[in-house]
């Protein structure tokens, strides 16, 4: 038995990639009946903040030593949150675009999983070594533009190039796509009709996931 997290960076429950998203994790379910599912809205959750004591913890066990007093209190938050990730055997994530980049509360939730030791290691021998691998991760990704390869657009995508990089960074090899673009740009039934080719791909791939 498998555990899936559906990681939801939306602030809309109707906008695309959720969606999108929601049917993949039903049809995720259909398919496999003795997983567990959870969802974690990144804008509904209290997400740890990072602060002076939270990175003052950072360094400290950067440097091999253990968090103490205000820092400790930081980082225990930290620790759970990373602890919470890491149960858990498949991800999806579904996001919309904010400025060509990732809404602020995944960005937040990213720099507090994203720590020395805990997700990623490194040595001089071995340069950077991500610790969260042997686990796939589907994004459901929701864009205004259209930023296909050749597009003149296309530089602009920090969206997926950063998440993508950033999961690959702690260990995530096997990294699958699903789009929907042009959400700003087109007319509404173009997008209805590209929102359904979507979820048509989402449910496919969700039995195979």
């Amino acid at each position: 038995m498998s555990r899936l997290l559906h990681l939801i960076a939306s602030p809309r429950p109707e906008s695309y990639s959720t969606r999108v998203a929601n049917e993949f994790v039903a049809s995720y379910r259909q398919s496999h009946a003795d997983d567990t599912v959870e969802v974690l809205d990144v804008f509904r959750e209290e997400i740890p903040p990072f602060f002076a004591p939270a990175a003052k913890a950072k360094y400290a066990v950067m440097g091999g030593q253990e968090p103490k007093d205000e820092a400790q209190r930081a980082w225990t938050p930290v620790l759970k949150t990373i602890d919470h990730f890491k149960r858990f055997d498949k991800f999806v994530l579904s996001s919309a675009m904010w400025n060509f980049n990732i809404p602020y509360p995944l960005k937040q939730y990213i720099d507090v999983i994203v720590q020395p030791g805990l997700t990623f290691s490194y040595s001089p021998e071995k340069g950077y070594t991500g610790l969260v691998a042997g686990k796939p991760l589907m994004l459901i990704l929701a864009r205004g533009g259209n930023y296909g390869p050749g597009d003149p657009t296309a530089s602009y995508d920090f969206q997926e190039t950063y998440l993508r990089g950033i999961f690959g960074f702690i260990g995530f090899a096997d990294i699958k796509t699903i789009y929907i673009q042009g959400t700003l740009q087109t007319k509404a039934e173009q997008i209805e009709a590209a929102t359904r080719d979507a979820i048509a791909a989402a449910r496919k791939a969700a039995a195979e996931f």
